[in-house]
């Protein structure tokens, strides 16, 4: 089947190629192109790759639009640009659009940071901007787009192998970043500089549950949540977050909300995060919250699937901070992204189904005492 936006691509940068840009290339471009949980992963190296910048030269971070709520998080003085990869694909008047402004911006340098690639998406956006020099990672193997993803390491002056398809993300990112600058550094702690977040809530709940995921098949069903609520101490105030969205495709957590002092809060994950600094525990699925909770300093428990071993979830121990607490079982299979080859369990993935219920209720329990939490 024809691609026309591949067609689109074709003309429009034969076009450039025979179009002179005035002024000298200046300025750095970024590319982060994963979901929300990578944006808060990747502020973790951000300033790493800051230093691939010329003395005053400008950086721009492109993101994905919807990992845009987690902009807040990378460092003043960088310009943040959203990207919508569904329209990218869909519609040619916003392709031409988006491809212009790359190749407009005339960028001495662009480092694609990302793994995981598609030649369609992030990598004609590298093709568009036609910088002075482009370097990135070998990209991951992917079998539908291999042959494609090899024709397009062309576009890379210099290429890193960074290693293993399975490893930890901020480990791979730490170590390009080195590479780039000829440099050996111990990896990053997973913690952001306190000095960059608000003041903690005064008032706010004293536990915060994310029990949602985008992948149904992570999330913990609500028997085991109201478990660890009614193990908590009496007259703990908890907020149930997440979108309305979230509540309505998973009207059985809804029961959680009949508890006493349990609430539901729909804030955005800026406004959650003077309330993650003043809660004594989180309690998330692998997801955003559980890394943007574990980032801001918070008592943060994950049940997570056994899906992202050795790539997100738990964290390598050298990035791991002392705040973060991770809970999976472990599966001859683990680490297989999501690809599960055995049957859903009552709609789990079988390393969710069969998740420890008594020690995620133990677990809680810690926490809350070590925080000052009573139990």
């Amino acid at each position: 089947m024809i691609k026309f936006y591949r067609i689109l691509d074709w003309w429009l940068n034969r076009k450039r190629r025979q179009q002179p840009r005035s002024g000298k290339a200046k300025g750095v471009l970024l590319i982060s192109s994963g979901g929300l949980g990578d944006t808060v992963l990747f502020a973790h190296v951000i300033e790493r790759f800051l230093g691939c910048a010329e003395k005053d030269e400008p950086v721009t971070v492109l993101l994905r639009s919807d990992a845009m709520k987690m902009a807040f998080l990378l460092p003043q003085g960088v310009q943040v640009i959203g990207v919508d990869f569904y329209r990218l694909r869909k519609d040619l008047g916003y392709r031409r659009e988006i491809t212009d402004s790359f190749f407009s911006a005339h960028y001495r340098l662009v480092v694609h940071t990302d793994y995981l690639r598609h030649p369609d998406l992030d990598e004609a956006l590298v093709a568009a901007a036609m910088a002075a020099e482009a370097v990135a990672m070998k990209p991951r193997p992917w079998r539908k787009y291999d042959a494609r993803l090899n024709q397009n390491r062309r576009l890379y002056g210099r290429l890193y192998d960074s290693g293993a398809p399975n490893m930890d993300k901020v480990l791979r990112w730490s170590r390009f970043a080195d590479w780039l600058l000829d440099m050996e550094r111990t990896p990053p702690i997973a913690a952001l500089d306190p000095a960059q977040l608000p003041p903690a809530a005064q008032e706010g709940p004293e536990v915060v549950i994310q029990p949602f995921s985008a992948v149904k098949a992570k999330q913990s069903p609500p028997a085991l949540y109201r478990r660890i609520i009614d193990a908590l101490p009496e007259g703990t105030r908890v907020a149930i977050t997440g979108t309305q969205r979230d509540l309505e495709d998973n009207p059985e957590f809804k029961s959680l909300l009949d508890l006493a002092g349990v609430e539901f809060d729909a804030s955005s994950f800026a406004e959650l995060v003077p309330i993650l600094l003043s809660a004594k525990l989180v309690i998330s699925v692998d997801t955003a919250l559980m890394h943007l909770a574990v980032a801001v300093g918070a008592p943060t428990l994950c049940l997570a699937s056994a899906a992202y071993v050795g790539e997100i979830v738990p964290y390598d121990p050298a990035i791991t901070p002392e705040n973060a607490h991770f809970l999976y079982t472990s599966m001859s299979c683990e680490g297989c992204l999501g690809d599960c080859i055995h049957p859903f369990q009552n709609g789990m993935f079988p390393c969710v189904a069969k998740l420890d219920k008594n020690q995620a209720v133990k677990k809680a329990r810690e926490i809350m005492s070590m925080t000052g939490g009573h139990v």
